[in-house]
């Protein structure tokens, strides 16, 4: 038996019908995942990478280690050049997660003294990354420059010398599907000398020449001290990598903590993501995303549900029902019809501001747009 006082906080979530539970494997329409060009389900990729590791007699299950022992096999350099060359970088390093990429790097490169300003919605492994390290870390008003500008102004004023300020964001966030203005922020960055921190997880794929994320498309590569890639979803596998200078890889090696102690990556992942990659050059499937993107928001005004979603041109798209009860229950309606989408309740998202998260694919078709928005319409009314 668990501590009482677990099993409390256990209770209290039931009652507050905040309670989670894994779900089993089904066979709904997906509007639920982060696949959103169908890799993980791609037979090419699949097939590429067996065929690649056959043909070079990679026969090994495991990395037999961390990267610092004996996990640092070929592959990871010839995928962090070819990420490099993908994202315009001078340097990529592996992390097993997104999550162990932002924890990695928020918990050791902000040092005593540095102080970090993040987005209120910032992600979940990137608050824990600043909680465990040193720096002072203030949040602002989710997309609010202004705010932030605020902010900055109120903190700094008393800022040692030698203190650095970080400046952290998403390109696209996880929870909303929307975008702050990058290149605003940039600027603000360039002229203050900050360093800028962006999380491109829910871009890479979607947006950019050949899917590879808004910050080069938007010509800023340069005004940023570090971009989190992963690739666990639009490129339908697992892992991400840290961009930034060759002198950030050195520091990340020496001094990230989940970089340090992790078992590698084996062969079998690295070669999937190389695969991923070469697939991301086949446009058509990306176009495609794009264009169920707009029939969906398309679809939406027609049936005049815009005030109920939030703004937003990316793959996830939001109808916010508040109540986790309510939520909860067209939620339930609609996998009974067949479809699989997720409702999100606080604690995840503020109260008030719970949601159906609708994740657009590439394969999603016309009718399953259609049928899921209309009977979305007649469950709200």
């Amino acid at each position: 038996m668990i501590p009482k006082k677990l099993l409390d906080k256990l209770e209290a979530r039931k009652k507050e019908n905040t309670f989670r539970k894994l779900s089993p494997p089904h066979q709904l329409v997906d509007f639920a995942s982060n696949d959103y060009l169908g890799f993980s389900m791609s037979k090419d990729i699949f097939d590429h990478t067996h065929y690649y590791l056959e043909e070079a007699f990679i026969f090994q299950n495991g990395s037999r280690g961390s990267r610092l022992l004996t996990g640092n096999h070929e592959l990871y350099k010839d995928l962090e050049d070819l990420i490099c060359k993908t994202h315009y970088c001078e340097s990529a390093l592996i992390f097993n997660s997104g999550y162990d990429a932002n924890l990695g790097f928020f918990s050791c490169v902000p040092q005593r003294g540095d102080v970090v300003f993040y987005d209120e919605l910032i992600h979940a492994s990137i608050r824990d990354g600043i909680r465990l390290g040193s720096a002072h870390a203030f949040k602002f008003k989710h997309n609010d420059l202004e705010d932030l500008k605020r902010l900055c102004q109120r903190h700094l004023e008393k800022k040692q010398n030698n203190s650095e300020v970080y400046i952290v964001t998403e390109s696209v966030f996880s929870m909303d599907g929307d975008t702050p203005d990058l290149k605003a922020i940039a600027t603000y960055c360039n002229a203050h000398k900050f360093r800028f921190v962006v999380d491109e997880a829910h871009a890479v794929g979607v947006f950019g020449e050949r899917g590879i994320g808004l910050v080069h498309s938007l010509g800023i590569d340069t005004s940023i001290f570090a971009r989190l890639i992963t690739f666990g979803k639009a490129l339908g596998c697992h892992g991400a990598a840290i961009l930034g200078s060759a002198h950030l890889s050195d520091y990340l090696v020496n001094f990230s903590r989940p970089f340090i102690y992790t078992t590698a990556l084996p062969p079998h992942s690295l070669m999937t993501i190389k695969a991923a990659y070469k697939e991301l050059e086949q446009t058509h499937t990306i176009e495609q995303l794009h264009k169920n993107i707009i029939l969906f928001k398309a679809r939406v005004s027609e049936l005049q549900l815009q005030p109920h979603f939030i703004d937003s041109n990316s793959a996830i798209q939001c109808c916010v029902i508040p109540g986790n009860d309510q939520v909860k229950q067209v939620a339930k309606h609609l996998n009974q019809q067949g479809f699989d989408v997720k409702p999100i309740v606080s604690t995840t998202v503020p109260e008030g501001q719970e949601r159906l998260r609708f994740c657009i694919h590439a394969y999603n078709t016309r009718e399953e747009i259609n049928q899921v928005l209309q009977l979305l319409a007649t469950f709200i009314k």
